[in-house]
């Protein structure tokens, strides 16, 4: 590594552009030169043509990223400076744009400090990626003869069934004849994503439009279960201020999700278009409240120190917290927009399933197991759920704090994981039509609901599919407790 590469870091968020500068010099580069937008990127390329490297978000008012590249590659002196697209824009067909309009690389917001310095050596050293060096993928067999699961995740609530699942194989209540279980906690989507894309994981606990634009690609995964229903929050950012209108909270200021291709954007969506808002990314023209991607572990933070934001929908605990840490005060749970909706699936390699059905079956059994655990010990899961999550503290998570999570009757539900083809049907076709994300796919292809089929009961399986209701009496229901705060 060359610390003294000069890097051009191009980023219209202010809390962004600071915690993606301090993971550059985390990782070694100390020469940084940061841009507020594309505009201001090239005045400063203008004034010294020597960057050894741009890094670039997507979506910024005055230039977009896409626009910056577009620039660069079409101005002589300064079309061989590498270029690396910064995005929250997920999809692949996005991605692929930015290859295509000369791009060297990507990084998927939220990323970290890992992520970053992969693509980096990958540009700046030729340093081979995972999905160069991924050879096809197969199922692990180990020294006992049952095949490997390896499950990847993140730290919250949507992924307690494989908490508990683990906890309870752990201490021999349950034991897999078919499978052994690993888990691999990520800190970010990104990191959960890679590598159910690249074969290194069995399966992941994932969310599901990932899945679906996975699918879209040609990745060869199934979706076996859903991970919960329910389960999310939305806080406003508690600052002392008063308003007697909703919208005026969140008109023109930053609203964190977790991902573009998530139930959060989406419900959010919904939420503020139904209070008079048109919600967007910084480069619509046309928005007046702005959605930026962080990851979920770090929104309790970074909504304390930014004051152009106004608040976050995302998973718990996050959302609780937040509100316990006195920084937010709750504005609605997801259940009170789409009442028993999907968040999270189980996605699993096809060859897995195909070559080991035995040992997926019994996965799933024990998965829905799992789940029916939670609902009749909550507090003993909220402890399970303290140490898979929060083994050293950082986050700060408690027993009672999950208990409390737990066992809200508008919050997570883990006792119906059948997955509805209806409910994905549903998701694709509004984040499609309004909202312009994601690629419509044949959704039956990608559920394989055999397993749940056995798993689940039969009356379990029909129970619960709802659909997107008008949500103007529940968005009317939200301002009135507003109003009366």
């Amino acid at each position: 590594m060359d610390k003294q590469k000069r890097i051009l870091f191009v980023e219209d968020a202010r809390t962004v552009r600071k915690m993606s500068v301090d993971m550059l010099r985390q990782i070694g580069y100390q020469n940084i030169t940061e841009a507020e937008n594309g505009r201001d990127a090239i005045e400063k390329l203008i004034k010294s043509a020597s960057f050894d490297l741009i890094i670039s978000d997507w979506n910024m008012p005055e230039k977009t990223g896409l626009e910056l590249l577009e620039w660069v590659r079409n101005t002589n002196i300064f079309q061989s400076i590498p270029f690396i697209m910064a995005t929250a824009q997920g999809e692949k067909i996005s991605i692929q744009k930015a290859i295509d309009a000369g791009a060297n690389d990507y990084l998927i917001k939220p990323f970290g400090p890992v992520e970053l310095k992969r693509v980096i050596d990958h540009v700046l050293y030729n340093k081979k990626t995972d999905e160069e060096s991924t050879l096809p993928y197969e199922p692990e067999i180990t020294e006992s003869g049952r095949v490997k699961i390896n499950v990847a995740h993140i730290q919250i609530t949507d992924h307690m069934i494989l908490a508990v699942l683990k906890y309870l194989i752990d201490n021999k209540t349950f034991v897999p004849q078919h499978f052994e279980l690993e888990t691999q906690c990520m800190p970010s989507w990104n990191a959960v994503q890679e590598p159910l894309e690249n074969g290194k994981v069995d399966g992941a606990f994932v969310l599901a439009p990932i899945a679906m634009d996975l699918f879209s690609s040609g990745t060869p995964i199934n979706i076996i279960l859903y991970a919960h229903k329910n389960g999310s929050i939305c806080v406003r950012k508690k600052n002392g201020e008063t308003s007697e209108e909703l919208r005026d909270i969140y008109r023109n200021k930053i609203f964190y999700i977790p991902h573009l291709l998530s139930i959060h954007h989406m419900l959010a969506f919904m939420f503020m278009r139904e209070i008079g808002l048109k919600p967007g990314l910084s480069d619509n023209p046309d928005a007046n409240v702005f959605f930026e991607v962080v990851p979920p572990i770090k929104m309790p933070e970074l909504i304390v120190h930014n004051e152009e934001v106004a608040g976050f929908m995302v998973a718990e605990p996050m959302g609780s917290k937040a509100i316990n840490d006195g920084s937010a005060e709750l504005m609605y749970l997801s259940s009170e927009i789409w009442d028993f909706h999907p968040c999270c699936v189980v996605a699993m390699q096809n060859k897995l399933i195909q070559e080991h059905p035995e040992a997926v079956q019994e996965f799933t059994n024990l998965l829905v197991r799992s789940g029916m655990f939670i609902v009749s010990k909550p507090e003993t899961a909220a402890h399970i759920g303290v140490e898979f999550f929060d083994p050293n503290g950082h986050l700060g998570l408690t027993p009672n704090m999950l208990k409390s999570i737990l066992q809200h009757p508008l919050g997570i539900k883990t006792d119906n994981l059948f997955p509805v083809l209806e409910d994905l049907e549903q998701i694709q076709k509004y984040m499609s039509h309004e909202m312009g994300i994601g690629q419509i796919i044949d959704v039956q292809k990608l559920i394989d609901s055999r397993f749940a089929q056995e798993a689940c009961s039969s009356s379990a399986s029909k129970l619960h599919m709802r659909a997107i209701q008008d949500i103007g009496e529940s968005v009317n229901q939200i301002m009135d407790r507003f109003e009366q705060r």
